[in-house]
């Protein structure tokens, strides 16, 4: 009867053993399966939809990269930029389109692993997340319609009265209230939406960076960008143009020593080309 108890313990403790073994096989790989693959991919976010820093095409054609889970390409400088960095990184590059508003919850909460979206590192933003080097710089310009009043406008001045807008939750839309008299027209989504309300006459202009105002004229030869003498006040964080990070994340150095690696020439050499190949519904 001892010795028959003795091998039944001793058979239990081997199938314990081996479910353990099994058990921890299993836990150790999925875990080595999912560290790996945060190792090798380098997730950036972006709204596809702000030519030239991104926008959204058919094709692979210069030098776009696949979205993920979408059969659409994203090209511009920011994927240019991105690409750079992915690379500096040893890292495959997956874009994630997102849109704007949902960029900082989606690195907040780890879904991406940077923004490379033409997004300024703003005080209020530095708050919730870390920002780069700035890898852009540009000043603000009023999108208005060819032959319209406002086309030979010098100052931010000579727009009272005038109806502008901005995009949503951007620092350009806080920037009208510096207009003396302006009719500050509710904020709009994109850059899409602006350019059918400028023209349609809904509204008379919109604050945007230098690059979007080129982009403007390129797509619609009935827009007009102004550029002035007079202009907005901005302090740098607005005009500059930078990646966002995790909060305390080790990519930061990591990330600023590859822009380090990319020439101010070389910048404007790829903001040039972007401006050139960005599709004409941008």
């Amino acid at each position: 009867m001892t010795k028959k108890l003795s091998f039944l313990m001793a058979i239990s403790l081997l199938v314990i053993a081996l479910l353990t073994g099994c058990n921890s096989g299993s836990s150790s790989a999925d875990v080595e399966g999912t560290t790996g693959s945060d190792k090798e991919t380098f997730r950036v976010g972006l709204e596809c939809g702000y030519a030239p820093f991104n926008w959204t095409q058919v094709d692979d054609s210069n030098g776009a990269v696949k979205i993920d889970g979408n059969a659409e390409y994203a090209g511009g400088y920011d994927i240019e930029i991105a690409k750079r960095i992915a690379d500096g990184l040893g890292k495959k590059l997956v874009v994630v389109k997102t849109e704007w508003d949902g960029l900082v919850p989606a690195l907040t909460s780890e879904k991406i692993d940077a923004i490379i979206a033409g997004m300024s590192p703003t005080e209020e933003r530095k708050e919730t997340i870390d920002f780069s080097d700035n890898y852009y710089k540009s000043d603000l310009v009023m999108v208005v319609k060819k032959g319209g009043k406002y086309e030979d406008a010098t100052s931010i001045q000579d727009f009272e009265g005038a109806k502008v807008t901005a995009q949503l939750n951007t620092f350009h839309y806080s920037v009208i209230d510096q207009i003396d008299g302006v009719v500050k027209e509710p904020a709009m989504d994109n850059f899409t939406a602006m350019r059918v309300a400028l023209e349609s006459g809904m509204i008379d202009g919109y604050v945007s960076e230098r690059p979007e105002g080129v982009s403007a004229e390129s797509a619609n030869e009935n827009f007009k960008m102004v550029e002035f003498t007079d202009g907005f006040v901005t302090s740098d964080d607005d005009t500059a143009i930078a990646v966002g990070v995790k909060k305390g994340s080790d990519l930061t150095d990591r990330i600023n020593e590859v822009l380090k690696g990319i020439s101010e020439e070389e910048r404007t050499s790829i903001m040039d080309e972007a401006i050139m190949n960005q599709p004409a519904s941008e």
